[in-house]
């Protein structure tokens, strides 16, 4: 139903590894934004982690099969301020993931709450399971030998 692809995921865990700390996005660069996806009866469910982004700044498109979220958290401080401690990402925070051909992409619904967006995508009519009717042939005809 998913597709997942992120080329740079696994270059970007060794370099957090080997530098010791997340390198947050920038607005030239992605920061990772974390998700779960399930499936949830008749629709496939996906969650992203995007605390402290203002519901305005989030973008979603899909073209083909692809999905883009798109957040931006910029800074809400003065710029008078003298910054101690800076570990939480600011910027341009992207994913796109490649959704199968058993979703109904014309139908996804978003939801914003807590710092949750949640995607729910229902699972095309064609691609759920159905009973086929088998039709007995009556018109049997005998051989003669």
């Amino acid at each position: 139903m998913l597709m997942r692809t992120d080329p740079f995921r696994e270059f970007d865990r060794l370099a957090q590894h080997m530098f010791g700390a997340a390198s947050p996005g920038t607005w030239s660069r992605p920061a990772v934004m974390p998700m779960d996806a399930y499936r949830s009866g008749e629709e496939f469910v996906v969650e992203f982690d995007l605390p402290g982004v203002s519901p305005d700044s989030i973008e979603l498109d899909v073209e083909r099969n692809v999905l883009t979220v798109r957040a931006e958290r910029r800074p809400h401080r003065a710029d008078e301020v003298e910054m101690q401690v800076s570990e939480r990402p600011l910027g341009v925070f992207s994913r796109q993931l490649f959704l199968g051909d058993t979703l109904d992409t014309e139908r996804i619904r978003a939801g914003y709450d807590a710092g949750v967006l949640t995607l729910r995508i229902p699972i095309s009519e064609a691609a759920k399971p159905r009973k086929i009717a088998i039709d007995a042939v009556q018109d049997r005809k005998e051989i003669d030998a």
